[in-house]
């Protein structure tokens, strides 16, 4: 138990004592995470809202493609994408593997059906009616992208935050991807994983606290949005 409180104590030390590595960790953790996030948003929240507004034959069966990959397993998206990298793989001329811009597309690959899938159900729930305004009202096809953007705004923040989320707390892609390598391709998960196994627990309790307060806050917002749409929705 003794070894528990030192670790916390010391965590609080690393985090205040700004520690140059452990704050460069977080930096790359976050970079990774929002580009591959935003990445994702701008693929996922269009295909998602015309997937969603649109009636065609299949639509089911895409649903259920859709909501499965949503839950897909992180190893198997890490696998997959590690055999397309790889030297021997169709990329491997580009030499990608172990490097952050392979984090970024695995976590693309790891978030655009969550984000997809959330944009997907709103639009399905309430998009067709604001398209069927917006031409009743006599809107180009922009005039309606932008009002069904509007009104399922509170929808594709939820996406977008829980997207984020899912990327920054991954752990088993990036690190096959990754390799977890020092001052390179080293994030919060990896790094936890690794000292943790190590028995060097105080750092990994210190980049702990840092990644729980990071989910906290966007938890936060995900619970501000998440209200937010219900009170759009009833009014």
């Amino acid at each position: 138990m003794q070894y528990i409180l030192d670790g916390f104590v010391e965590a609080f030390y690393l985090i205040f004592s700004f520690d140059p590595e452990i704050f460069q960790i977080v930096g790359l953790s976050l970079f990774v995470s929002l580009t591959s996030t935003l990445i994702s948003t701008v693929i996922g929240v269009p295909l998602g809202i015309l997937l969603g507004i649109n009636n065609f034959r299949g639509k089911r069966t895409v649903s259920r493609f859709l909501y499965t990959f949503m839950s897909f397993p992180p190893v198997i998206i890490g696998l997959f994408t590690a055999l397309f990298l790889a030297r021997s793989g169709p990329l491997g001329q580009f030499r990608l593997m172990y490097t952050p811009t392979a984090m970024i597309i695995a976590q693309m690959v790891l978030v655009t059906p969550i984000i997809m899938g959330i944009v997907f159900n709103h639009a399905s729930n309430s998009g067709y009616d604001v398209v069927q305004t917006g031409k009743t009202l006599g809107a180009n096809r922009i005039n309606i992208l932008t009002l069904l953007i509007l009104e399922l705004k509170g929808g594709i923040m939820i996406a977008l935050v829980t997207g984020f989320g899912r990327a920054i707390s991954e752990v088993g892609a990036v690190m096959i991807v990754g390799g977890n390598i020092k001052g390179f391709t080293r994030v919060m998960t990896t790094f936890i994983a690794m000292n943790n196994n190590m028995g060097q627990y105080s750092v990994s309790i210190a980049m702990g606290i840092i990644l729980m307060t990071i989910s906290f806050l966007t938890n936060s917002i995900l619970y501000h949005f998440s209200e937010g749409a219900k009170y759009e929705d009833r009014d």
